[in-house]
């Protein structure tokens, strides 16, 4: 069983900054894909930033140019956001996965509003 925690949510004004850290409990990213995903009050939960287990990023459209997913080591993966905008606000999800095996964290919230 891999455990995520995120943290680094909160309130910011448009056009500030937050970076976003998932800590795993056991070394995993070098194997697992991982993703930050959001979900927004009424919305479904939608992939905003991918990295998989060879390096590959991806970004939702909406993001592109704005945040930007790394990892620094075995355990750590963040989500850096630039410019934040309200409609950014949402509940942000940290997810791995290898084939049939999901994780999922518990979330944090992230509210952007002047």
């Amino acid at each position: 069983q891999v455990q995520l925690v995120e943290s680094g949510g909160g309130l910011v004004q448009p056009g500030g900054s937050l970076r976003l850290s998932c800590a795993a409990s056991v070394s995993i990213f070098y194997a697992y894909n991982m993703g930050w995903y959001r979900q927004a009050p009424g919305k479904q939960r939608e992939l905003v930033a991918r990295l998989t287990s060879g390096g590959t990023t991806d970004y939702a459209d909406s993001v592109k140019g704005r945040f930007t997913i790394s990892r620094d080591n075995a355990e750590t993966v963040y989500l850096q956001m630039n410019n934040l905008k309200p409609e950014d606000t949402a509940v942000y999800y940290c997810k791995a996965d290898r084939g049939r095996l999901n994780f999922w964290g518990q979330g944090t919230q992230v509210t952007v509003s002047s």
